[in-house]
């Protein structure tokens, strides 16, 4: 019994640690809110299906470096590739769209300039200006150094390398 209740403490405690998340909210939240108080955007590019965004979901964005960082710096966005549902963006309604086997939402396709890699991480400035777009799986680490660059607008006076270099990671 006592193990029992020992167990059912570790979870506990364990799960109220790790339990921050990053605060996502909906493509037409973040233009909203941004219109209110500028800050950058950070859309998080994924499928349903994608093993390296259900990865980057369960130890990346559950850091809790990251998760603090992001919603300090960022709106923060899960935007699905594949979504169903019509977004409109600058008088334009972005649809689903299915094209022999291939089934894609306009909006990201056409963030990522029609090139559907998953997961791709994208940033945009706080006038929504499109700053870049990094596909792939980022660890924590990588990602710290990421959400840094772009957050502190390092990428207006430094190369990518350079920041790097001089990176003091908080993990």
């Amino acid at each position: 019994m006592k193990n029992y209740i020992l167990i059912l403490l570790i979870a506990f405690f364990s799960t109220s640690i790790n339990g921050q998340e990053v605060n996502w909210i909906s493509f037409e939240k973040a233009i909203e809110l941004n219109k209110k108080e500028k800050k950058m955007i950070l859309l998080d590019v994924y499928t349903d299906w994608c093993g390296y965004c259900k990865k980057m979901d369960k130890i990346t964005y559950k850091n809790k470096v990251i998760v603090d960082y992001i919603n300090k710096h960022f709106y923060a966005v899960k935007l699905d590739g594949e979504g169903k549902k019509d977004i409109t963006y600058k008088d334009y309604t972005f649809k689903y769209r299915k094209k022999g086997r291939s089934k894609f939402h306009e909006l990201p396709a056409t963030i990522l300039n029609g090139k559907l890699s998953y997961p791709t991480t994208v940033f945009l400035d706080k006038d929504e200006k499109l700053l870049d777009r990094i596909p792939g799986y980022l660890d924590v680490k990588t990602m710290e150094k990421v959400i840094a660059y772009f957050a502190q607008e390092k990428y207006k006076s430094q190369k990518w390398d350079d920041f790097v270099k001089n990176f003091k990671s908080s993990i």
